[in-house]
């Protein structure tokens, strides 16, 4: 079995497992907030980081980046306890598998404007700031670790698709130790792009309503210890599937999603009565709404469901780790509280009915889904259990 420790975790609810718990509960977000600092002349419900990041002024200039500065910040959360699991294993025997689609491009921003003004790039750019191999490589260096070291961009699918890869690593042989996870800041580059595609919503997000009308574009980082020592949770099952429907629009049929849902139960060995939430995708973009819930109401039926997006914003690369984190969560919660699902009530009689959890809902679960859906139609559901 392959265990996942206490991770963590740094994004709109907070910093920290403790933080984290008390907000995401309660259903208030302190980072959701609306600015115009990535979108001039617009303002957006952005889901921010507002804790202060540490200083990685000593870093080489290649992977000098806030991307780099919240990785730190989420990896100090754990590092105790990678210390203790590291402790007689040869560093060959660790390895790092991260998602990311921004890395260092808010970096890349700031240089060009500045070329664009004088002519020339800043001193301190360096071209390896923007690239995605970035973050698991500083880290990777920063740790003396000399096994497998890459990131995973497979955009909103990244950093779920980095959990089953570690799994796959320790399941093969080939590492004792991996940290998983990923990590995304916010960037005027992500936002206008998906403001391009007409997908961003200037108010809190409003998933599975007939009202909804877009994304809220979030930053975070989650990451996870993954071994086979024994702790509370296992990520027992994991399913991937690729649809190549469309270069963004996602299969409408959400055939692909469901046999990444199904995948994950048989190899969990678990059917959908041993599944007692599902940590939706749940972006509240028409399209994937509309698939998303077909898929999920065939595949898990009755399941209790919710989108935490409204909590964090959309985190990109970030969202498949950052949502495992939230299922951590939900199952080690010694009340039994379910996530709730904020949106204004108001269902869409053209989509499949799902059962959305209301705010006080409890569920004393063992096992729990979480999807991620993806560009070019990239699909993974991962299952996370109690031991």
């Amino acid at each position: 079995m392959i265990y996942l420790h206490s991770p963590g975790l740094v994004c709109a609810l907070g910093a920290g497992i403790d933080t984290v718990r008390e907000h995401l509960f309660a259903g208030d977000s302190p980072g959701m907030v609306e600015t115009a600092q990535y979108s001039p002349g617009r303002s957006l419900m952005l889901g921010t980081v507002t804790d202060a990041l540490p200083s990685i002024d000593p870093v080489p200039p290649r992977h000098h980046s806030r991307n780099n500065a919240l990785l730190a910040a989420t990896f100090a959360q754990i590092d105790a306890a990678y210390r203790q699991l590291a402790t007689g294993l040869d560093s060959v025997r660790i390895a790092i598998v991260l998602g990311t689609s921004t890395s260092g491009i808010c970096e890349g921003e700031v240089a060009m404007a500045e070329r664009g003004q004088s002519g020339v790039l800043p001193d301190d750019y360096h071209y390896g700031q923007q690239e995605l191999g970035s973050p698991a490589q500083w880290l990777a260096a920063e740790l003396g670790i000399a096994g497998p070291a890459y990131s995973i961009s497979t955009a909103c699918s990244s950093s779920a698709k980095a959990l089953s890869a570690g799994a796959r690593l320790i399941e093969t042989g080939v590492a004792d130790l991996v940290i998983a996870g990923g990590v995304d800041t916010l960037a005027a580059f992500t936002v206008a792009g998906f403001t391009a595609l007409e997908s961003v919503s200037a108010t809190r997000c409003n998933p599975f309503s007939r009202n909804r009308n877009g994304i809220n574009i979030g930053e975070g980082a989650a990451l996870f210890l993954m071994s086979r020592t024994p702790s509370p949770v296992a990520l027992s099952g994991w399913g991937e599937t690729s649809d190549g429907h469309h270069i963004s629009a996602p299969d409408p049929t959400g055939r692909g999603a469901q046999r990444a849902i199904e995948a994950a139960l048989q190899r969990a060995g678990k059917t959908a009565a041993d599944i007692g939430y599902v940590n939706l995708h749940g972006t509240a973009t028409r399209q994937n709404d509309a698939m998303e819930s077909l898929a999920v109401a065939t595949a898990l039926p009755g399941v209790p469901a919710s989108s935490t997006k409204p909590l964090t914003g959309h985190t990109l690369g970030a969202a498949g780790a950052i949502e495992a984190a939230l299922c951590w969560i939900t199952l080690t919660d010694p009340a039994h509280r379910l996530p709730p699902h904020l949106w204004d009530g108001e269902a869409d009689p053209e989509i499949a009915m799902l059962p959305l959890v209301v705010p006080g809902q409890r569920a004393d679960t063992r096992a729990v889904l979480s999807t991620s859906f993806a560009f070019g139609g990239n699909n993974i559901a991962l299952i996370l259990e109690r031991t």
